[in-house]
């Protein structure tokens, strides 16, 4: 019996939700969506300048909304807040830690300011992690991901998971918020 291969298995783990669930339900993401609001105030990617909150940050002409330490309970916040916090946080701060990404903060971050650019972002930072996580092979998976991040001892693999089941727990919130604008405003896809 062949070794079973876990470094595919744990790709696969998110590639097969990317490809059956996720994909499909942002195809067609508009503005108004990435935009939009059920609750006031809630936490959003703003031009500069108008921001809700006093610690907006972003290196571009759009900032992103941000507070420390976070209100409790968290803020409610918009699929372009949520998007721009995979897409930074998750899978871009990793690819420079891990995969020899160019370095990024929050704060730097040129943040979208369409759904389209923020699509893009999302598809070029997928892409540079699934071929950083290919390129660990099976024994990369068992090395301590070190000082980078917070738990040093964990393995990559813990992170792999981690990561995984990030992307699956936002962009499965995405998803909700454009079930939730279809229905509020009567719209059609």
């Amino acid at each position: 019996m062949d070794e079973l291969d876990w470094n595919q298995r744990l790709r696969e783990q998110w590639e097969f939700h990317w490809d059956h669930q996720v994909r499909a339900r942002l195809d067609g993401l508009t503005d108004e969506e990435y935009f939009f609001s059920p609750v006031p105030d809630a936490w959003s990617v703003r031009p500069r300048g108008t921001a809700i909150t006093p610690l907006a940050t972003g290196g571009g002409d759009f900032v992103i909304d941000w507070a420390y330490p976070a209100p409790s309970p968290a803020p409610f916040s918009t699929i372009a807040w949520r998007l721009s916090h995979v897409i930074v946080g998750v899978l871009a701060m990793r690819n420079a830690a891990h995969f020899g990404a160019p370095a990024v903060a929050y704060d730097t971050w040129e943040y979208a300011g369409d759904a389209a650019t923020a699509l893009d972002q999302l598809n070029t930072q997928l892409d540079l992690w699934l071929t950083g996580v290919r390129g660990l092979g099976a024994d990369g998976l068992r090395v301590p991901v070190g000082d980078k991040e917070p738990y040093p001892e964990l393995t990559m693999a813990d992170l792999v998971l981690h990561i995984h089941r990030e992307l699956i727990h936002h962009l499965s919130e995405v998803a909700l918020l454009r079930d939730l604008h279809l229905h509020t405003n009567g719209a059609t896809r």
